[in-house]
């Protein structure tokens, strides 16, 4: 069995410091139908987006050419502890008294003291919160209580361990920095979108030496805060990937992730053409393992262990004969691997993809890399102060530009899934 290579997938937006690096897909005026309720109360199916059953007819997109531009060369990183200032060392020797600031709210207890002090241990944080010496409001709380905006924090004398040397240098900082800036897409004072590149990975792991989270360690400011994860993409999926930069706007946009309030698009080139052009897949996703041993996720059944529901729409852009289609996708939920899972589950799997492509003796098209041919295209977010929506687009990655303009494929400037329902 022949199977294609390793790849990844993203979202999309605007440019950087609000301005567009690439235009966003935008629906066409008047064509998008609401979801309908039935005469039973319940919830109406939109035509165009039917679970498998269900033949809609593909409306006809128009197009639009984008391509990726150059990007730095990702730096080699080395993982280094910042020790705390004097200033934290000194502060610490007392009892402190901290009013919690809107930044903070919402943060657990211990990643308060995590934050605030980067050289205190672990076991140091559980000891003085198991005995009561740090108190909220005068009240004894656990690690896991979170804190709200007002509340007065008594924290007593801390040990911090001894500085350490860093082993990051000057030139290196400067040099990741540059990289981050090369891939930024959109940043304000509260939050940036990467587009993140093919095979960088987003944390680290066993034997992981670059990924995103450790180069952040280069945006540290001054009072040790530094930018975070708020969401995760594959290693070899490409695309949108949000950081915030304050704890307030962490919280503010992990609470839109969970209640679903941003919306992601997804391109990618799967082997054949769906029969059903505008579709929904709905399924339970469980872990399980491959043939070699590895993690895989597996379509399960409702009530098995661990199983969670995963629901996803798609819709076909553009068709290459009946060999290749380039399709859109919209994620409902947010489980592991689930694009990749659904689209070989309706039997046709992202081309480059290592773990889910299962079509024997399947042959890669000439001139198309063995890669996973999956873009986080676009992300939708509400904003985590304003609450206004940050619309961002990335660009495809080159070993996808490349199949578009092997395919004859141009990026269009409407696309389908624009219509499919939110939920």
């Amino acid at each position: 069995m022949k199977k294609p290579g390793k790849g990844g997938s993203r979202p999309s937006g605007p440019g950087r410091s609000g301005s567009s690096r690439g235009p966003a897909s935008s629906g066409r005026a008047g064509t998008t139908k609401s979801v309908r309720r039935g005469a039973s109360g319940g919830e109406g199916r939109d035509r165009r987006f039917p679970d498998r059953t269900e033949r809609p007819s593909a409306a006809k997109p128009a197009s639009r050419r984008s391509s990726a531009g150059p990007r730095m060369q990702e730096p080699e990183m080395k993982a280094a502890p910042r020790a705390p200032s004097p200033e934290a060392l000194a502060a610490a020797a007392a009892v402190q008294s901290v009013v919690v600031t809107g930044d903070d709210a919402g943060m657990r207890v211990d990643r308060f003291l995590e934050a605030r002090y980067p050289g205190l241990s672990f076991s140091h944080i559980q000891r003085i919160v198991r005995k009561g010496e740090l108190r909220v409001d005068g009240r004894r709380v656990e690690t896991k209580d979170r804190l709200e905006a007002g509340q007065t924090v008594r924290i007593p004398p801390l040990r911090l361990e001894d500085p350490k040397p860093s082993t990051r240098a000057p030139k290196q900082d400067d040099e990741t920095r540059a990289f981050l800036k090369s891939i930024t897409l959109y940043e304000d004072d509260d939050m940036m979108v990467l587009d993140k590149p093919m095979g960088l990975a987003v944390q680290g792991g066993s034997g992981m030496r670059r990924h995103v989270d450790g180069l952040l360690e280069a945006l540290t400011d001054r009072q040790g805060q530094k930018p975070r994860l708020v969401h995760r993409l594959d290693k070899d999926t490409s695309g949108c990937l949000v950081i915030a930069k304050t704890r307030f706007a962490a919280s503010a946009l992990a609470k839109s992730f969970r209640s679903r309030d941003t919306r992601k698009i997804y391109w990618a080139l799967v082997a054949g053409v769906p029969r059903v052009k505008q579709g929904r897949v709905s399924t339970y996703l469980a872990k399980g393992e491959d043939d070699e041993g590895d993690a895989k996720m597996k379509v399960a059944r409702h009530g098995d262990e661990g199983a969670s529901h995963a629901v996803t729409y798609y819709a076909v852009v553009e068709t290459a004969a009946q060999k290749l289609a380039w399709i859109s996708l919209k994620p409902v939920t947010g489980r592991t691997h689930q694009l990749r899972a659904h689209t070989a589950h309706i039997g046709h799997p992202i081309v480059g993809d290592p773990k889910y492509f299962d079509i024997e003796n399947w042959e890669l098209p000439g001139g198309i890399q063995n890669r996973l041919h999956l873009l986080a295209r676009r992300i939708v977010v509400p904003h985590p102060r304003t609450g206004k929506p940050v619309d961002v687009t990335a660009p495809l990655p080159p070993h996808m530009q490349q199949s578009w303009n092997l395919l004859g494929f141009e990026t269009a400037p409407y696309d389908p899934i624009e219509e499919a329902p939110e939920e």
